[in-house]
């Protein structure tokens, strides 16, 4: 354990439904829930107004809904999260040379070894730095954990949400963490912190107290010697910067059970295709593919075989699949499909399957798609308008879509940077109406004198340093939250 709080760890609030609420005027306040929406979608983020319902990440779409019906509900736009997490990462790399990603709006970054911190007072000002440069550059807020370990940086940021900072002083970590729940340390969860309240155990303290021989007996010696650390607040993982991939992975979830063999064998094909291209895409290559089915009663089935090297071939990989595939009884109908590839290596055994010579292809193309269509298959992509995506009105301008059916589809009209704006309703096909790519969270300002005005890509991107990227947008920007007593920096969520 280090004696100084420069280990940081980075949480963004309601990551995906924060973006959306900064780029749509109109849901700024309101609840808002991102997810899959179809009968079998499951929420990945909802925003801190939809939490005040009960909605929560992983929840069934549907449970969802009823919590929270007048929610607004919207698909995913993956690549804008993508391209304003990069914006976070290269503000998190500004401060180390160590930082740990641990998805697009979560990261540990060693302060010390960048020279950035050395005390409590150098490592809260650079996670007030931290916060306010991620303001400026994004439009959004994050809440940051200043401790002397990953374990307790990470507890710290999220007491420090919504938008926040919360620094946890070396020496006081036992006291911090004795009263509360077991729940609050990595690894316990509603499983575990039953069998510990069964046993007369509920809080951190309560752990401590009952020893290490006690936990072991009661969850096992891995376990138990890790969660009798924890509660000790014993924790000296170091911030590593590069994560080992430990596979790759597809997976469908359809919104009808899937009864025909011949169509589920035609799924597993599209899907090691995808499985493939995403490995290619990484440089990596693996030896070992893995099936899983998902059957109509929810009983999951994972099916793996090991080939003799590496691989990178889409038809070494779909002939594997195939035979995984039939080894598994799917009378009753399939409700997911997924095909991984692990034992991940960079490089490929060329000739690992002579029935695969001749079929190799420097491209994926799709699976054959003659099969009849299924009620559940969407629209063309061309005429597809799924809610909260971008759009452009040959008349009207910039706009997203609010919902769609019955050949019909509703557009709001507004940008990041207009008040909320006006709502109109158009046929599917209109031609006036065409996708569009989404508009950066903040505003750039225009080039000054001889310098060159270039392009930000959809997160406002374009600029050689981070923070000149953006600016706020049009109006006062919020300041960053102050701190108070006890509890870190305290703010109203985006």
């Amino acid at each position: 354990m280090r004696t100084a709080p420069t280990i940081l760890h980075l949480d963004m609030d309601a990551f995906f439904a924060s973006v959306e609420q900064a780029s749509k005027p109109s849901l700024r306040g309101k609840a808002v829930v991102v997810g899959g929406l179809g009968p079998r979608g499951v929420v990945a983020t909802a925003s801190y107004e939809a939490r005040v319902f009960g909605v929560h990440s992983a929840m069934p779409m549907g449970q969802a809904r009823r919590l929270a019906p007048n929610a607004a509900y919207l698909v995913p736009r993956f690549e804008l999260y993508r391209a304003i997490s990069r914006q976070v990462m290269r503000l998190l790399r500004a401060l180390s040379p160590l930082v740990e990603p641990l998805s697009l709006d979560e990261a540990f970054v060693d302060l010390e070894a960048g020279g950035t911190a050395w005390d409590a007072d150098s490592a809260r000002l650079a996670g007030a730095k931290l916060r306010a440069d991620i303001r400026a550059v994004t439009g959004l807020t994050g809440s940051v954990g200043l401790a002397a370990s990953k374990m307790l940086a990470k507890i710290a940021s999220e007491e420090a949400k919504p938008d926040g900072l919360v620094l946890i002083e070396p020496g006081t970590e036992r006291a911090m963490l004795g009263p509360k729940s077991v729940r609050i340390l990595p690894g316990v969860g509603p499983a575990t912190g039953d069998h510990l309240r069964r046993a007369g155990i509920t809080t951190v303290e309560e752990i401590a107290e009952a020893g290490e021989d006690e936990l072991v007996r009661l969850l096992g010696k891995a376990h138990g010697h890790a969660l009798y650390a924890m509660a000790l607040a014993r924790d000296d993982r170091p911030v590593v910067s590069e994560r080992e991939t430990k596979s790759v992975s597809v997976e469908d979830t359809y919104d009808v059970d899937i009864h025909d063999r011949v169509r589920v064998g035609v799924e597993v094909g599209r899907l090691a295709d995808r499985c493939v291209r995403r490995l290619r895409g990484s440089g990596l290559s693996g030896r070992t593919i893995v099936l899983k089915v998902r059957r109509y009663d929810f009983s999951t089935l994972t099916r793996s075989e090991t080939l003799r090297g590496p691989t990178d071939d889409p038809a070494v990989v779909r002939e594997a699949a195939a035979r995984l595939l039939d080894s598994v009884d799917t009378t009753g109908g399939v409700r997911l499909l997924g095909v991984g590839v692990s034992g991940l290596a960079d490089y490929t055994q060329e000739d690992l399957f002579a029935q695969a010579a001749g079929e190799r292809a420097e491209e994926l193309p799709e699976a054959p798609r003659e099969e009849p269509a299924q009620e559940h298959r969407q629209a063309p992509a061309e005429r597809h308008w799924p809610s909260g995506h971008d759009v452009r009105h040959t008349e009207l301008g910039h706009g997203w879509v609010q919902g769609s059916g019955l050949g019909r589809v509703t557009v709001r009209f507004e940008t990041p940077y207009s008040v909320p704006g006006r709502v109109r309703t158009f046929a599917v096909d209109d031609p006036r109406l065409t996708p569009a790519e989404p508009l950066p969270l903040v505003a750039s300002p225009p080039p000054g004198p001889g310098e060159d005005g270039g392009t930000p890509d959809a997160a406002g991107e374009g600029a050689a340093d981070p923070a000149a990227s953006g600016v706020a947008a049009p109006g006062p920007a919020a300041p960053p939250a102050e701190e108070v007593p006890g509890r870190g920096a305290a703010g109203a969520a985006p």
